[in-house]
């Protein structure tokens, strides 16, 4: 099931939100400054702990990595690094599918069953807003298709411009 809700992602009790990261995991602005301030110092404490793949890099573009929640109602957070919009001639779409399965198989793995996902890359990095939920829900359902878990996913919008716009890309989409 997917289904879509206007709302703070940071107020959600759910197994996991997912953080909209950069590759540092060091905290950010948006949606990562957001998702910083509210689980506290301890998410920062643990976003250091997790291994450089190489220097400045924990998580690449279209992978993710798991965190607990700390003071927030979502007992893990799940990073996960979308592309910047490059134009659409850079592999964006499929790394934005990647950055979406990957915190799928997360979940998955850990047998998380209520996740929810911003709209990954949409803000500071310019990915066109219903291109991406297009991405998002095929992904999404593309995954439930095969697998068990997680099984009920929430696409989160902040405003109701986003709203709309997710919204659309769930009517549209082939079930």
């Amino acid at each position: 099931m997917i289904e879509v809700l206007q709302a703070d992602i940071t107020t959600l009790a759910v197994d996991a939100i997912v953080n909209a990261a950069n590759e540092r995991m060091l905290g950010g602005g948006g949606v990562d400054g957001a998702i910083h301030r509210a689980a506290g110092p301890e998410l920062l404490a643990a976003c250091r702990e997790v291994p450089e793949v190489r220097p400045g890099v924990r998580c690449p573009t279209g992978e993710a990595r798991l965190t607990p929640g700390f003071r927030l109602p979502a007992r893990f957070v799940i990073h996960t690094v979308g592309p910047v919009w490059r134009g659409g001639s850079q592999s964006e779409d499929g790394l934005l599918a990647s950055a979406y399965r990957s915190s799928l198989a997360l979940a998955e793995a850990r047998g998380l069953d209520a996740v929810a996902f911003p709209a990954i890359s949409t803000g500071v990095y310019g990915f066109p807003a219903d291109r991406a939920a297009r991405i998002a829900v095929e992904t999404i359902r593309q995954w439930q298709a095969g697998h068990d878990h997680p099984s009920h996913v929430t696409l989160v919008a902040f405003g109701a411009d986003a709203d709309r716009t997710l919204r659309a890309a769930l009517a549209d989409a082939p079930s």
